[in-house]
């Protein structure tokens, strides 16, 4: 009988291979595929679409105890583009090569789509049911922000996640090898919220080869130079805190919270070699132009200009964030909301985290978890509002030389086919338990 590691590898490869590329994505053909791997074994699906081809699939598996609160395991189809000749290999080929499946997707998320499809098949084919029902969601449009995906699916159809209190999904619980007997496994508890601006700039029209004392260009630049190298000041959260603390007492290193600054934060992340760009995120709020739009003609001053900011900030900070955008927009410029978001906490404690935390110490005697925040966000945000505690937990254990962190939307993005089956191994642990 094959067995959910028989076919993560496998299942991985095929579903990279449907190209679902977001803002031009059809995430339709992947629900199919994976509608079809769940018929195949006789698991019913539903399919929803938010709007033509923007499609997700939702499963229920009844659990022992129908009366327990159920438990939502949810990931993305949906994959930002990538363009080929940057790539060693075809972004959307789903190579397996020297121990790793390539391609757009293997690590944000279709690697934790493939464990959790290949587990709920095994579970299947040998009749297995888990202590409580578990809801396995796979959807759209997670990269702009859920709109066409969970939030649509939590708006207009919240019967499918009706009784989960819990859930699970992406960027947590993979290892970082701080030396050969211990690996940190950071579990997502936090997120920071989204919000995108566009900035806009007014001025006077005009010819471009006069003086020109009210030029919409210069103002919009001057605005977004002062965003673009603001220092947001350090605010150290709860979720924050308690990871730096652990950080700290694994790698014997003393630190004053209460005192340090941020060079001495800064000297201990570094530590985590490509994931600290991810953890020195949450340090503050951020904001970062992302891109420009003005004029028509070479020789024509326009009368507005426009950018677009990709702003986060920190749970508790939304307000505080806006007072800071706003003190540096500078006169003649205005922002307006593109897509925003709430930012997620929850403790890192109960049963579920104890499950989670059980399961890597079954499978890597080396393993540590702790809490951290996530610089980016997830659909945890949808799912939050419907009174869910939300976490990242897609387990792998990872090569020590292997610079994950910026493979998330990176260039050669690729998942170690042993880590693909070791987070199959922890899964059926975690959920068995949970």
């Amino acid at each position: 009988m094959t067995s959910a590691e028989d076919e993560v590898v496998e299942l991985c490869s095929e579903l990279i291979r449907i190209d679902t590329s977001n803002p031009t994505s059809n995430e339709r053909a992947a629900a199919e595929w994976v509608a079809g791997k769940l018929d195949e074994v006789g698991v019913e699906s539903r399919l929803y679409e938010s709007e033509p081809g923007r499609a997700s699939v939702v499963a229920r598996i009844p659990g022992a105890d129908r009366y327990r609160p159920g438990l939502l395991v949810h990931g993305h189809l949906d994959v930002v583009p990538a363009d080929p000749a940057e790539w060693s290999v075809h972004p959307f080929s789903g190579e397996v090569r020297d121990g790793f499946v390539w391609g757009r997707g293997a690590v944000d998320m279709k690697d934790m789509d493939a464990m959790t499809l290949a587990l709920v098949r095994q579970w299947a084919r040998t009749g297995t049911r888990p202590p409580r029902d578990v809801v396995v969601a796979f959807l759209a449009d997670e990269e702009a922000g859920g709109v066409k995906g969970a939030h649509w699916l939590v708006r207009n159809h919240p019967e499918e996640f009706e009784g989960c209190t819990e859930a699970v999904s992406e960027v947590g619980g993979f290892s970082v090898t701080l030396r050969e007997d211990l690996r940190l496994y950071p579990i997502q508890t936090a997120e920071k919220g989204m919000a995108w601006l566009r900035l806009v700039a007014r001025g006077r029209p005009g010819h471009g080869s006069m003086r020109h004392e009210d030029n919409a260009v210069t103002r919009l630049a001057e605005a977004v130079t002062r965003i673009g190298r603001y220092e947001f000041p350090l605010v150290l959260t709860k979720t924050v805190r308690q990871f730096l603390e652990a950080l700290s007492e694994a790698l014997d290193v003393e630190l004053d919270l209460e005192s340090a600054d941020r060079e001495e934060i800064d000297a201990l992340i570094a530590r985590l070699g490509g994931l600290a760009r991810m953890v020195g995120a949450t340090l503050s709020n951020t904001a970062n132009p992302t891109m420009l739009d003005a004029g028509y003609k070479s020789n024509v001053i326009p009368g507005t200009a426009s950018a677009i900011v990709d702003g986060r900030f920190l749970p508790g900070q939304r307000e505080e964030f806006e007072r800071q955008i706003d003190a540096l927009l500078g006169d003649g410029v205005v922002r307006e909301w593109v897509h925003q978001d709430q930012a997620v906490e929850t403790d890192f404690d109960g049963p579920l985290v104890e499950a989670m935390a059980a399961a890597l110490r079954a499978e890597d005697p080396h393993a540590l978890p702790v809490p951290y925040t996530m610089s980016g966000g997830t659909d945890a945000k949808s799912f939050e509002t419907l009174g869910m505690r939300c976490f990242g937990f897609s387990p792998l254990l990872l090569p020590p030389d292997l610079d994950f962190a910026p493979l998330f939307h990176g260039i050669d993005e690729r998942v170690p086919t042993d880590a693909l089956r070791f987070g199959v191994r922890v899964l059926d642990r975690f959920l068995a338990a949970s």
